[in-house]
């Protein structure tokens, strides 16, 4: 009988196949979908606040991914990063991601990691690189994105946006919290993130 966890990677491969784009129709096809489970505890976080909203928020084609995750958040490990020295102890109330596979999520993949981030309104998440190349589709709009010298600019829910190995990226939330699926591949799927001028470092 499937668990929860077999339909939460259905619906995340469901999303990801509707697409046309030829980086996101790449990586889908690269990615073997018969992936061994991996047992993990549910983990909680303050973030899992915002999942109602972004299930309101998505579009059609992203709603049966973002309402299933709404209604199962709790049953999910959910992890974190950075700790309050980092970006300080509003930043973690606001943020939190959900491997659905890779190095350390749900279902065992070595050579490519997929999951969701979530970051709250009103939030600045700074600079980062790292060797993986990432795929990065919001589920939700309203955020702005900036990537390399390029300052920050609004993207919609659906689009494609890429951050090829070592380009540092951040984001920035307006009034709704964003959600956002990622793929990470090319790189080692567990390395934490550079964080310019800092010692602290993080992952997606």
């Amino acid at each position: 009988m499937p668990t929860i966890f077999d339909e939460l990677l259905d619906r995340f491969h469901a999303y990801l196949a509707g697409f046309g784009d030829a980086l996101v129709k790449d990586a889908v096809a690269r990615i073997d979908w018969k992936m061994p489970a991996r047992p993990l505890e549910p983990h909680r976080l303050s973030c899992l606040r915002y999942l109602d909203r972004v299930a309101d928020l998505a579009p059609p084609d992203a709603g049966p991914l973002a309402r299933f995750v709404a209604t199962h958040g709790g049953d999910l490990r959910w992890g974190q990063t950075y700790n309050a020295s980092d970006f300080g102890a509003d930043f973690l109330t606001r943020y939190g991601w959900l491997e659905v596979f890779g190095a350390r999520g749900h279902f065992v993949n070595d050579e490519v990691a997929g999951g969701l981030l979530i970051l709250g309104p009103e939030i600045v998440y700074p600079d980062h690189h790292h060797i993986a190349e990432e795929i990065y589709i919001p589920l939700t709009g309203g955020t702005e994105w900036h990537k390399g010298d390029s300052g920050f600019h609004v993207r919609a829910a659906g689009e494609v946006i890429h951050h090829p190995s070592n380009v540092s990226h951040a984001m920035r939330t307006g009034k709704e919290p964003l959600m956002a699926l990622y793929l990470w591949r090319g790189g080692p799927l567990a390395q934490k993130s550079t964080i310019p001028g800092t010692v602290a470092q993080g992952r997606a």
